[in-house]
């Protein structure tokens, strides 16, 4: 005896029912995987970011303490480390203040400290396409001790 094609269908059709339940599982599944991989990458690049304008300052605050007193070079070494950082953003102190107002010599002699801060206000945009988010980075600050301003080892 034959059957008729139309069971033959109606049974392919029964042996299927939970096969798009298990595909729309899977592509969750992945998709959710892939949105958590990309926010663990973000997350990663923004503590990246601030750790770099952390050793920016550091950095800067070295520089600071055998260059000139507000050298351009201070500003050119913080950029090797984090080059996206803004020039506004960036502040040195020596302290007390007003001792490197005058010539290099009283700088010399009156100079304590030298203080190096990003100030906070400049934002770490996602390299997500489509994603508008950016993070708002905080202050970094670092203080030393002067050593000797105008040194030769100023590079």
């Amino acid at each position: 005896m034959t059957v008729p094609h139309f069971v033959h269908r109606a049974h392919r059709i029964r042996r299927q029912r939970g096969a798009t339940s298990v595909e729309f599982a899977l592509v969750a599944a992945f998709g959710g995987f892939m949105v958590a991989l990309f926010a663990a990458v973000e997350v990663a690049r923004i503590l990246f970011m601030m750790n770099s304008a952390n050793e920016a300052t550091e950095l800067g605050a070295r520089v600071a303490i055998v260059c000139t007193p507000k050298s351009s070079k201070i500003l050119a070494r913080m950029k090797d480390v984090l080059p996206s950082i803004p020039d506004a953003n960036v502040k040195i102190d020596y302290s007390p203040a007003g001792c490197a107002d005058g010539s290099v010599k009283a700088a010399q002699e009156t100079c304590k400290s030298v203080t190096v801060s990003i100030l906070p206000g400049w934002k770490v945009t996602a390299t997500i396409p489509y994603v508008d988010f950016g993070f708002d980075m905080p202050a970094f600050t670092t203080t030393l001790p002067r050593e000797s301003l105008d040194s030769t080892t100023c590079t």
